[in-house]
């Protein structure tokens, strides 16, 4: 395959990036979307220029790390696909690919597709965890749970944080992820004794980061690659509006 790849190629934080263009050629149609980028950077390598620095662990669609605007989508031109799992199939001899970072006040770029998601783990320290005592491990059937609620927690806790829902929200919002990590906790025995605090906490955290509120347009469910459900947001909108009343009331 013969391709036109237009990649944003920024310095570092403060400096002004833009898109530039590298032809690229002996692309096999197999190639996962990141051993596309592998053979790029061989090439810019071999010619003395600077390699594109993009993000990339595990390959295998779990990490989240692979973030990138693929011709205007997030991961790319395939359904509940990460773009280590995009394969150049996906794309037809000739094409040209335009590849940018995610775009999020919250979501700085660092270095050319490099964004700093800090702000993610920043949500995750403000509550998402339980609190329990330490020592030998709990007995696995010691806190019966309904199977349905637990197929629902694991649904949620599907998300591997990769900030696609941020990059597709028009408001930038991570209410997709923030609900996810939230659900998955709060429906679960464990995660009860603190869910009220739970909430509030990684709530505000989301909104010191700089996330934007949600646009009730869905997108966020659309690019993402594991198909989190909104219902997750009406889920967290619901406990968030019980855990003020709440907190008011103790006041």
């Amino acid at each position: 395959m013969k391709l036109t790849l237009k990649v944003w190629r920024q310095q570092n934080s403060t400096a002004k990036g833009n898109l530039e263009t590298y032809p690229l050629e002996g692309i096999d149609e197999d190639m996962s979307f990141l051993e596309m980028m592998d053979v790029l950077n061989q090439k810019l390598l071999k010619e003395k220029k600077d390699p594109i620095a993009f993000d990339h662990d595990c390959r295998e669609g779990i990490c989240g790390m692979c973030s990138m605007y693929i011709n205007g989508r997030p991961h790319g031109p395939s359904d509940l696909t990460t773009t280590c799992q995009l394969h150049m199939r996906s794309f037809k001899d000739g094409d040209t690919i335009v590849i940018e970072p995610w775009r999020a006040k919250a979501f700085p770029v660092l270095k050319d597709l490099v964004v700093d998601r800090s702000a993610f783990d920043a949500i995750i320290q403000a509550g998402g965890y339980v609190s329990v005592n330490t020592g030998n491990a709990v007995d696995g059937n010691s806190i019966p749970i309904d199977k349905a609620l637990s197929d629902k927690a694991m649904d949620a806790a599907a998300c591997i944080g990769c900030g696609a829902c941020v990059a597709a929200c028009v408001n930038s919002s991570a209410m997709l992820f923030l609900s996810a990590k939230v659900a998955h906790l709060n429906m679960l025995p464990q995660g009860q004794p603190e869910s009220r605090r739970r909430v509030l906490r990684m709530m505000n955290a989301h909104d010191e980061a700089g996330f934007g509120s949600c646009t009730n347009t869905e997108a966020c469910e659309a690019e993402c690659p594991k198909g989190i459900s909104v219902t997750n947001i009406a889920k967290l909108n619901r406990e968030y509006l019980a855990a003020s009343l709440a907190s008011e009331e103790q006041v």
